[in-house]
């Protein structure tokens, strides 16, 4: 990987495709209702949306007009998605950082935050905590140095992969990590990560120049926006997209979350594999009130995920626990296909804390909103007809990039994805729920499998289901 100093001066190898004065005038368009209606009947059709297609679902701000992109969304995720929700934790290994984000408390000036890296003890202590809850999916967490290079991380993921306990392991390692050169995601891909995620934070020029300013590695705008074409490059074809709502005009942070899914497809023919969107939330020692004057209302929050369910079909939209439970909950029916579930943000927050719902905010990122255990989370969702799930099958199976898009685009793949839910909801259920949350989910498999049709799938689900009830046997995918 090039040293610090040459990736902070780095230009790119790519180029600046978010067009803001191209973003503005589809914006300012006038709101046009024949073609309102056509942009909604496209969508349902499970085409992506254009940029000025996008916009105009923006410029719909009526309440009748709001409703009718709800419900479009509403139905498009049941019949892309079905009911199920893909559940995973973050596990923070490092908060040390040269950048000086202002909204961010891992900046290398607060002088309040306690920076740790986890060692591989430490480490093992977390993921013990995650594996004894039934978690089986991960994003590790890293901030912004040398120290985290693509080999440490690799490292990292290579050794959550070979921790096991009883007759499980974590199955699904994903990253949020720095950018990195092609190279170095060829380290990460072999090392079998899942999806690289890169928050942009804001694809707006002058905010990011004032946020991040131009002296550290993470003040080349260029380099943060390329980072996910070098990953494809790199071999990495599973990436995330994410922008930190708050600190310019969502309208404007939608469109640039779509150009950029744009410019994946058209170059790389894959899409992202998730976009997220957290609000901006309390940080020790920053004024988020005062300093950042884009708070992003619920009813617009609401908006934006519905309007990115339509413009990005294919793609799984992740609700962070930055979000309190009332939010999520109604999110999940406009589009969230992933939320992260009894997590902590704190270096070795697992170990410490547990499953208290204290937080150290000397110790995290920010302040999360929903900090219920994965149970509680569970045991909500399955009595809201959800499918929590813990599938891992695609990734594991080489169902990735392209070939995930060649399912995913025209709804195909929740025909595997239940099957693979319900065999991974009742491991969950056998091993780690409670009674509460063991007697709804048996009560919601009963209702998904009177949902499947007859045939090879169902009568090899039950199989399934049976063998996981009686025996050990564990992790059986379609």
């Amino acid at each position: 990987m090039s040293s610090l100093a040459e990736m902070t001066n780095l230009s790119t190898s790519g180029y600046d495709f978010i067009d803001e004065p191209l973003i503005w005038s589809y914006l300012n368009q006038p709101f046009d209702a024949g073609r309102f209606h056509e942009i909604l009947a496209k969508a349902s059709a499970k085409e992506a949306l254009s940029l000025d297609e996008t916009a105009m679902l923006i410029a719909a701000d009526q309440p009748e007009q709001v409703e009718q992109i709800f419900n479009t969304a509403r139905q498009l995720k049941k019949d892309v998605y079905g009911n199920r929700i893909v559940l995973f934790a973050p596990l923070y290994v490092g908060n040390n950082c040269i950048n000086n984000c202002r909204y961010c408390s891992f900046r290398s000036s607060n002088r309040e935050q306690i920076r740790h890296t986890l060692t591989k003890e430490e480490l093992a202590k977390e993921i013990h905590f995650l594996l004894d809850k039934g978690h089986k999916r991960l994003i590790l967490v890293f901030g912004e140095t040398a120290q985290y290079s693509p080999e440490f991380i690799a490292d990292c993921v290579r050794h959550v992969y070979s921790i096991k306990k009883d007759h499980t392991n974590i199955r699904r390692v994903n990253i949020n990590a720095a950018p990195l050169d092609v190279d170095g995601y060829r380290t990460l891909k072999e090392a079998g990560i899942g999806t690289f995620q890169i928050f942009q934070e804001t694809y707006h020029h002058q905010t990011y120049e004032e946020m991040h300013g131009t002296k550290t590695r993470k003040g080349n705008y260029l380099w943060r926006l390329d980072g996910l074409a070098r990953a494809m490059e790199g071999g990495c074809d599973d990436v995330g997209l994410g922008v930190l709502f708050g600190l310019f005009d969502w309208r404007f942070e939608v469109m640039g979350l779509v150009s950029h899914a744009i410019h994946l497809m058209k170059h790389y023919h894959v899409g992202p594999h998730t976009i997220s969107f957290p609000r901006i939330q309390p940080v020790q020692g920053v004024d988020i009130e005062n300093v950042f004057q884009y708070k992003v209302a619920d009813r617009d929050f609401l908006r934006l995920i519905a309007i990115l369910r339509l413009s990005v079909p294919y793609t799984g939209l992740i609700c962070t626990a930055r979000e309190s439970a009332k939010v999520r909950r109604e999110a999940l029916g406009f589009g969230v296909s992933q939320m992260d579930a009894g997590g902590h943000i704190e270096i070795g927050g697992y170990d410490e804390i547990g499953d208290s719902q204290m937080q150290k905010p000397e110790k995290g990122q920010f302040q999360l909103g929903d900090v219920r255990p994965l149970d509680e989370i569970i045991c909500q969702l399955l009595e809201d007809g959800y499918i929590p799930s813990f599938c891992t099958s695609c990734y594991r199976l080489g169902r990735t990039g392209e070939v995930f898009m060649e399912y995913a685009i025209p709804g195909f793949i929740q025909n595997m994805c239940t099957p693979n839910a319900l065999t991974t909801l009742k491991e969950y259920l056998v091993d780690y729920a409670s009674p509460k949350t063991r007697a709804a989910g048996e009560k919601q498999i009963e209702v998904e499998l009177a949902r499947l049709p007859e045939g090879k799938t169902k009568t090899l689900v039950l199989e399934r289901l049976q063998k996981i009830r009686e025996t050990d046997a564990r992790d059986m995918v379609f």
